[in-house]
């Protein structure tokens, strides 16, 4: 029996741990034993027969991911089964197919198999037995014919030397990297993309945190020393409150709790941070934990590099606010409907969007309709695409920009 149907044979009856190396050969039990580099009958569609030490490799771990199943082979030294061979060479080994055409028939011979050849010959013999046109292995495994009719001689000659004859190149073996997978190396630089990213993001969060205790510190300071009054701190304009403690004049924003709208709880953060607009469906399947009461955000970019950073709290939920707290609401992003303004301190719309700038997100392919009550209000409307997430950075700068001149122009009113 040949390597291939060997290892085929052991795979089906599940007898895969009864395949053991011993130095540079594999014994498939006690039934037979093969050398280790021997070629197999399988033909990859790069051109070349594959080993059975390549072929048992593969078998025994074929279970792994592919970028996983190329680093172990790497580190053993064992030429691996290329990505487009994995599938078909799984299907016959484990008995889903029959036969495949990567096999090429008359492969080597193997004189070390422990049975005999079932064609009648003896391994170990230089003289044929019983019919003289029966094929001979001599000492050193050569192929001999003892045959008497010299055109069948001739024949049969030619027969065996287009058996054993390998194509050197086809098609596919000209237009592939023979032996070479680069999937490896796309998910290498990928992951050490997003590692870099995640450290940068990581180090701007650390660097935002630290300016923040400083300016906090900074306040608290002025504060004990000039009242509430904070003379002499000339930096962001901050909400004055009356009777308010130290500390508490963080601006508030205000998101609708409804999934329906574009910005919510879950993605307001990466949208003004990050100018970057993720769904929020996605951001709920990707956060961990309870729902945020409460995220505080910092405009990370800007046009003028130079301006300092400025916390904003965003909260969905306006009931919870104290009396003292709506002085420091800022801002609000509309859902489009009447009832979100249900038991607000303000008596109309005008009251409302003249102490509270409103924002209202749409795709830019939405209907008229979904905007017609807005348009009512003196709301600022944002456009953002469907697709294009680059346009996502110049939306969130007209955000901020709209925000931070409301403030200045409230602080000062």
């Amino acid at each position: 029996m040949d390597p291939l149907s060997a290892l085929r044979d052991f795979t089906i009856r599940g007898e895969l741990d009864k395949i053991v190396r011993v130095n540079d050969e594999f014994r498939f039990g006690t039934d037979y034993s093969f050398p280790c580099s021997g070629e197999t009958a399988y033909r990859s569609k790069q051109g070349n027969l594959y080993t059975l030490e390549t072929l048992v490799f593969y078998i025994q771990n074929h279970h792994l991911k592919h970028t996983d199943y190329m680093h172990n082979s790497l580190s053993l030294r064992i030429p691996a089964v290329t990505f487009t061979d994995r599938k078909p060479l799984l299907d016959y080994l484990t008995g889903k197919v029959s036969t495949s055409d990567s096999i090429v028939w008359n492969p080597p011979k193997f004189p070390d198999e422990f049975r005999p050849d079932p064609s009648g010959f003896d391994p170990d013999s230089s003289k044929p037995k019983g019919n003289t046109n029966d094929v001979v292995l001599d000492e050193i495994g050569d192929i001999h014919f003892d045959i008497k009719d010299k055109e069948t001689e001739l024949a049969d000659y030619m027969g065996i030397i287009r058996s054993i004859e390998k194509p050197l190149k086809d098609r596919e073996g000209i237009l592939e990297c023979k032996n070479r997978d680069f999937y490896s190396v796309l998910v290498a630089s990928t992951k050490r993309e997003e590692e870099r990213q995640r450290l940068e993001s990581q180090q701007r969060k650390d660097g935002l945190v630290a300016k923040s205790r400083l300016m906090g510190a900074e306040e608290r300071r002025l504060g004990l020393s000039y009242g509430d009054e904070m003379v002499g701190y000339d930096s962001k304009p901050k909400m004055h409150l009356k009777g308010s403690k130290i500390g508490e004049g963080v601006p508030i924003i205000l998101v609708p709790s409804a999934f329906q709208t574009l910005i919510t709880i879950y993605n307001v953060k990466e949208f003004l941070e990050d100018g970057v607009f993720v769904p929020t469906d996605v951001k709920v399947k990707q956060m961990k934990g309870a729902r945020p009461e409460c995220v505080t955000v910092q405009k990370k970019f800007s046009r003028d590099r130079d301006r300092v950073v400025t916390a904003y709290e965003v909260r969905d939920k306006p009931s919870a606010l104290k009396p003292e707290d709506w002085d420091r609401v800022v801002a609000v992003f509309v859902l489009g409907k009447e009832w979100q303004f249900k038991d607000w301190p303000f008596k109309d719309h005008v009251e409302i969007f003249n102490k509270i700038i409103g924002f209202f997100m749409r795709f830019e392919d939405d209907s008229v309709e979904s905007a017609k009550i807005v348009k009512q209000w003196n709301v600022k409307i944002i456009s953002i695409s469907k697709n294009k997430r680059h346009q996502d950075r110049a939306a969130a700068l007209e955000v901020w920009d709209r925000l931070e001149e409301f403030v200045r122009s409230r602080s000062h009113s």
